[in-house]
């Protein structure tokens, strides 16, 4: 087929003549069918989902969604309820700030907003942890306003459209004028929906079904290039490692020895296993001598964790303890309820290593991203 001038207008249309018919059925999406019966997008639930998806998969999302929702039908049973319960509700889905931010956002929308989202990007923006994506998002999506939204997949599908040679995350405003000059006026959201769900089902990193497309007699990589190549991408560079100790103490009763981070930084405000410092240094702390109280320590491996930033490597220890009396703000937990605790998944790694049957619980862990 001859190659068409592009049309910013024409491809609008098409994407979503193609969402119409082929759009992914989500919980917490209002499809075309039920917009035409009168059916909006409830902000609540188009924020939640937006602030999970970040970096993790539908898939992994869909059960958090559902479960958040059972606990917390509203912005406001979220912002009323307890920090370290959406700690425990979120363990799994990883980048952890995500949910500090969470409740930090649900009690400013109670707080200052009466409970209602503000409708304008600038308005969203001005929440906490609420960035440029997740507000046009929001916008689009749930207020019907013509705003540019920009996530991987989308990123994916513009640059291969135009065959953007600048690599990210320097084509970032590129990529965002040349979605903002295609987003129509009306449906908006539904054009942004359409182009994520294009980017997840056809448009996908590895073997594009270019046939299928709705772009692909306009799509300039298809033409003169290999879609897989794009987007461009700068070279990554190699993640540092940093080792430490973990120590996994039981009990003969069959209870784990826990405790609580600090509230700030990594991971911070979740559950751990005691242990050392995280350090760059590779003759850090990693032997038994580092080991919280006196126990009979045994080793039991290493466990690797990657995170955005560097490669975590834990040497792991465990011990049988008698005595449960210990210090500080740690407290014994059954193993029955090891998996109702906010434990992030490196730590669930540990004490797997020292516990091989330990994570039999009520729900199979969800595969963590790489985590902030």
């Amino acid at each position: 087929m001859m190659q068409q001038t592009f049309k910013a207008a024409d491809a609008a249309n098409r994407l979503l003549a193609w969402y119409d018919r082929h759009h992914r059925d989500l919980p917490w999406r209002v499809s075309p069918p039920m917009a035409r019966d009168g059916v909006v997008a409830d902000p609540y639930h188009v924020w939640l989902s937006e602030v999970m998806l970040q970096q993790t998969t539908v898939q992994a999302v869909k059960p958090y969604f559902h479960r958040f929702l059972s606990l917390w039908p509203k912005v406001t049973d979220l912002a009323a309820a307890d920090t370290e319960e959406v700690m425990k509700a979120w363990a799994g889905l990883g980048y952890y700030a995500r949910a500090r931010n969470l409740k930090k956002c649900a009690e400013a929308v109670a707080g200052n907003h009466q409970g209602v989202f503000p409708d304008t990007e600038e308005g969203l923006k001005a929440l906490p942890g609420i960035g440029d994506y997740t507000a046009a998002a929001v916008a689009a999506i749930a207020f019907n306003r013509q705003s540019a939204v920009l996530d991987g997949n989308v990123e994916r599908v513009i640059s291969r459209l135009h065959a953007i040679e600048t690599p990210l995350p320097i084509a970032k405003p590129q990529m965002r004028a040349l979605v903002a000059k295609m987003t129509p006026a009306d449906r908006p959201g539904d054009f942004a929906q359409g182009m994520m769900d294009l980017g997840a089902t056809i448009c996908t990193p590895k073997r594009p079904a270019c046939a299928l497309c709705p772009f692909n007699d306009i799509c300039t990589a298809l033409k003169t290039a290999d879609p897989e190549t794009y987007p461009r991408k700068a070279a990554r560079k190699d993640k540092p490692l940093r080792v430490g100790a973990a120590f996994v103490a039981s009990c003969p009763e069959g209870a784990i020895y826990l405790r609580k981070r600090v509230e700030t930084g990594l991971l911070g405000g979740m559950t751990e296993v005691p242990g050392t410092a995280w350090t760059a240094r590779l003759d850090g702390e990693t032997s038994v001598e580092a080991q919280p109280f006196a126990a009979g320590w045994e080793p039991c491996g290493t466990i690797t964790h990657v995170f955005t930033h560097f490669e975590l490597r834990l040497s792991v220890y465990r011990a049988n303890v008698a005595n449960r009396n210990k210090s500080g703000n740690g407290w014994w937990e059954p193993l029955a309820s090891l998996e109702e605790q906010a434990l992030p998944t490196v730590m669930k790694k540990a004490i797997a290593q020292a516990i091989p049957n330990a994570f039999r619980g009520k729900r199979a862990q969800a595969r963590e991203p790489r985590n902030t």
